[in-house]
């Protein structure tokens, strides 16, 4: 049975099936050729994969950062970033990373913060001297911070399959994620510095004083909202799912009433999107839960569990051998899928050799959002290259300092886990 799903799922994909209905196809398969169990079984799976009362977060927070993007609120972010280091060397680069930190913390989607920053952004960049691919890189990249920085919409997703607490996924994202943003920043200046010894044209910005307090006035409400999410979670106030509703509310009340700049058309394409969006992942997290019970029946979580401890038992070994198949994975499937895919398999693997749920959790999400911008299937990337008006290829070179950056700080996150785990300091 094994052999037909994997063989099944594999030549789905490779003729170009969507995943989801791959891996339904090739569980209904398996099940059909190579099983006593009745096919009504996997039509039960499927609905079981869906019958959580935690999924409904996942439109709620979906539906918020739709409301924030149409309400454009990225605008008013990049305003603030662009007050606090638009005056500095690499000035408009460390814009478009902090307002991807800004805004990632609102919308917790990475395709979402890359395409409402960059449209803003990218030509700015470009008119100031960047080269079109270099300004995609940085958006691009800096984007990944959306699924990173709470509330995260891969923190929920994963805390309702491995059973660990989103609150507390929450609280322990925020560190990491500062601190990618700040290497991020690190990087920017650097480049800048070094393009200034060259010769080459540096952007200065600044912001005139008068506006600065009208800035801050309009970018402090939008950033309350993850404060008020993290907050009200971690001291019981109310649930990740009721913080999901609550969010939606609060950016209802910012769009209409506070910015006003939320129209009638943008309430109906924020609600359309949000329900497409949700359609999606909730039909691959239905399927994906039918090809989990295949793959459970046959015990292959405890196999490879045991194949694996067998070869070494150290932590620090498991993490990285992780580390490279997240990599792998990541970037060829979308977090949702490698997610959904990934995590009941390895649960079984770092429960055998005593490593934390939550610090695997972040670490987790972290490495899954290094593929948001690697080829050939990185989102970030495309939305990048697509608002550049570049080919994909200079804007994938580009990136690569970005991505020494990642990995960098996802090998100090291995052999400092207690970076990831600040709720158990």
């Amino acid at each position: 049975m094994l052999m037909i799903l994997g063989l099944s799922f594999v030549g789905f994909l490779l003729i170009g099936v969507p995943v989801a209905v791959a891996l339904g196809a090739s569980s209904a398969l398996a099940v059909a050729l190579a099983s006593h169990v009745p096919l009504l079984v996997v039509a039960q799976k499927i609905f079981q994969g869906m019958n959580n009362f935690s999924f409904l977060a996942i439109p709620l927070f979906l539906l918020a950062g739709s409301l924030m993007a149409e309400a454009r609120i990225s605008e008013r972010l990049v305003a603030l970033a662009n007050l606090m280091l638009g005056r500095y060397p690499g000035g408009l680069a460390n814009v478009a990373t902090a307002s991807s930190a800004f805004f990632g913390s609102i919308s917790g989607s990475a395709p979402a913060t890359t395409a409402a920053v960059g449209s803003v952004m990218i030509p700015s960049m470009v008119k100031r001297g960047y080269r079109p691919q270099d300004a995609a890189a940085v958006v691009a990249a800096s984007g990944a911070l959306g699924l990173i920085i709470p509330p995260s919409l891969t923190m929920v997703i994963y805390g309702v399959i491995s059973g660990v607490s989103i609150g507390d996924l929450f609280v322990n994202g925020v560190l990491p994620g500062l601190m990618l943003t700040f290497a991020l920043m690190a990087l920017n200046y650097a480049i800048a510095k070094r393009k200034m010894r060259k010769g080459k044209n540096q952007e200065q910005i600044d912001i005139e004083k008068a506006q600065a307090g009208q800035v801050i006035r309009n970018s402090l409400l939008a950033l309350l909202m993850p404060f008020i999410i993290i907050v009200g979670i971690y001291s019981g106030a109310f649930t990740a799912t009721e913080s999901a509703a609550i969010a939606c509310f609060y950016g209802l009340f910012l769009g209409v009433v506070v910015y006003r700049t939320l129209s009638w058309k943008g309430l109906v394409n924020a609600f359309k999107s949000t329900a497409t969006n949700t359609a999606i992942i909730m039909f691959l997290m239905a399927c994906a839960n039918a090809f989990a019970y295949v793959i459970t029946a046959e015990r292959v979580p405890q196999q490879f569990a045991l194949w694996l401890v067998s070869i070494t038992n150290d932590p620090i070994m498991i993490m990285l051998l992780m580390l490279v198949l997240l990599l792998i994975v990541g970037t060829f499937l979308d977090n949702v899928s490698a997610l959904v895919l990934l995590v009941p398999t390895l649960m079984s693997i770092i429960s055998a050799v005593n490593i934390d749920p939550l610090y695997f959790g972040v670490f987790t999400i972290i490495a899954l959002a290094v593929g948001q911008f690697t080829p050939p299937v990185g989102l970030n990337l495309f939305i990048g290259a697509n608002i550049a008006k570049q080919k994909v290829e200079p804007v994938a070179l580009a990136v690569l300092p970005y991505l020494f950056v990642y990995l960098l700080m996802l090998l100090v996150f291995i052999f400092v886990p207690s970076l990831l785990v600040v709720s158990q300091w």
